[in-house]
């Protein structure tokens, strides 16, 4: 009886993290050069917004990176081989959809030494689907 108990929760919890893994879609992967910046806009409600980002040192299997949404700045420090390998935006405020607010997922995917670029993958969770995404073909250098 316990057993069997235990075996239909356990399949009620994975189809659940299966529908809401189904939220979550990869979006785009980008390719970065040192000061490159990575527009993206952000479109709801008949608001838009930028978000942009952009690495500025890659140091001790480190890469520094720095975004902006919605005049707010951050800087993180992302790792390959460690928990941190991504940062998150919330695109909304939080309001009556609290436990729901679409965000963004940047993830530091890998580091071309050749190249000298970082290649990431960006997500999006937008459960409504009522986010748009644009992206413009140009790449610009930051302004120092």
């Amino acid at each position: 009886m316990f057993r069997s108990f235990l075996q239909i929760f356990f399949l009620l919890i994975l189809s659940c993290a299966i529908l809401e893994a189904q939220s979550i879609r990869v979006i785009k992967k980008i390719s970065l050069k040192k000061d490159q910046q990575k527009k993206i806009f952000v479109k709801y409600d008949e608001l838009s917004r930028v978000f942009t980002f952009r690495w500025t040192l890659y140091k001790n299997d480190g890469l520094v990176v720095f975004h902006t949404y919605d005049n707010s700045h951050y800087q993180n420090i992302l790792y390959l081989n460690y928990k941190n390998q991504a940062f998150r935006v919330e695109l909304k405020t939080r309001g009556g959809n609290f436990y729901d607010v679409p965000y963004l997922l940047v993830k530091f995917k890998e580091f071309d030494f050749e190249k000298h670029k970082a290649v990431f993958e960006v997500f999006l969770y937008d459960k409504d689907e009522e986010i748009e995404l644009k992206y413009p073909k140009n790449i610009v250098k930051a302004k120092k």
